[in-house]
């Protein structure tokens, strides 16, 4: 393998950062409320709009992506109203459930771990009940399960007062992804999955709809309230301390994705993904996922056929010197997952992939 100085991430979040990214944290520290600030913010909002396709703002904001989720279910709910949320893994079971414990009405369209909402699914529940907004996982990261935003776009696009908000987290940058042409309201993602930033900052496309919604709720709080974080971006500024340093990585790894391309990077993804699908059909194992609903930035590789121990397997490639998944939640173990995702190479994903033949043809 390749000569490093530590272990190289291969786990979907947080993934490897490059060292020009990392240094790009150590400038020196300015003052948030200052006009160097502003710059740096200007800086980023045309770049993460071109990297976004939209029109609209985008939010930055010190959080992880589960921050967002909850200001867009404070902002978005009416007193009253429902939201709908569709749910097939981990995090979108997460999300249901931060909804309703920030005592908003939720009604769930639950599919089995690796299977993918349908538009049908969102049209059959769209024809008997209002919702306020429908919440869906572009990318599931527990399971590898890309599910189909622009069809359900499609769908939601048919009610005038329903907003279409997605969590793209494990798929912005990886995964497709038009948000204004797809009819996307909110679009919101993190800092450490395929953006290949560091954690601890997020970031959400917001449109006017949005905005008209979040006005019409009450008890939005202060962290998460869109109107208050508004009001300060047309200042250039935040309505509190946001992470500098991050912004600073931000603004330099945003020139790096715009200098290779979204479509090019897209197309690496995919590359990656059939690279790891190959290996793991070939191999005896399979894929989780449902066909034609497949992660291009983690696979859930389906562990039930050749039950390798996956212990074992993230010890002998922690000797490699990569830092490997096990699986997550329930399906932890009967799947392993491969993340291919940010920053890395076809290259070092055939290391990753010739170290993980050493470990099977050893059993």
């Amino acid at each position: 393998m390749s000569n490093r100085d530590h272990k190289y991430l291969v786990i979907p979040g947080p993934v490897e950062v490059r060292k020009e990214i990392l240094e790009a944290q150590t400038q020196w520290m300015i003052g948030h409320r200052s006009t160097a600030f502003a710059d740096l913010f200007a800086r980023l909002q045309p770049k993460l709009q071109q990297v976004f396709l939209t029109q609209y703002r985008v939010v930055v904001h010190g959080s992880s992506g589960t921050g967002l989720w909850e200001g867009a279910s404070r902002n978005f709910i009416r007193d009253g109203k429902k939201a709908l949320h569709l749910v097939g893994g981990a995090f979108s079971d997460r999300w249901a459930k931060i909804s309703q414990e920030n005592g908003k009405e939720v009604d769930v369209i639950e599919v089995p771990w690796g299977a993918a909402h349908t538009p049908e699914m969102v049209a059959d529940a769209l024809k008997t009940q209002h919702y306020d907004a429908v919440f869906v996982v572009h990318n599931e990261t527990s399971t590898g399960v890309l599910n189909p935003v622009k069809e359900i776009g499609e769908v939601v696009r048919q009610y005038d007062d329903t907003l279409f908000v997605i969590d793209t987290v494990s798929g912005f940058l990886g995964a497709e992804l038009r948000t204004d042409e797809w009819g996307i309201d909110m679009a919101l993602t993190s800092s450490q999955k395929a953006f290949a930033l560091p954690p601890g900052i997020a970031f959400a496309t917001l449109n006017d709809r949005c905005l008209e919604r979040a006005k019409q709720v009450k008890n939005r709080g202060y962290y998460f309230d869109f109107i208050e974080i508004e009001k300060s971006a047309q200042k250039n500024n935040t309505p509190s301390t946001p992470p500098i340093s991050l912004m600073f990585a931000a603004d330099r790894q945003l020139d790096d994705i715009l200098a290779e391309g979204l479509e090019n990077r897209w197309q690496r993804h995919l590359t990656m993904r059939e690279m790891t699908h190959t290996w793991a059909n070939e191999r005896g194992f399979g894929l989780f996922a449902q066909a034609g609903y497949r992660s291009p930035t983690v696979t859930a590789v389906d562990n039930r056929t050749r039950q390798i121990n996956v212990d074992d397997m993230a010890k002998f490639m922690g000797g490699k010197g990569f830092s490997m998944d096990k699986g997550y939640g329930q399906i932890k173990g009967t799947t392993f997952r491969i993340a291919h995702m940010g920053d890395m190479t076809t290259d070092i994903l055939e290391e990753v992939l010739a170290g993980l033949d050493e470990f099977i043809g050893a059993k």
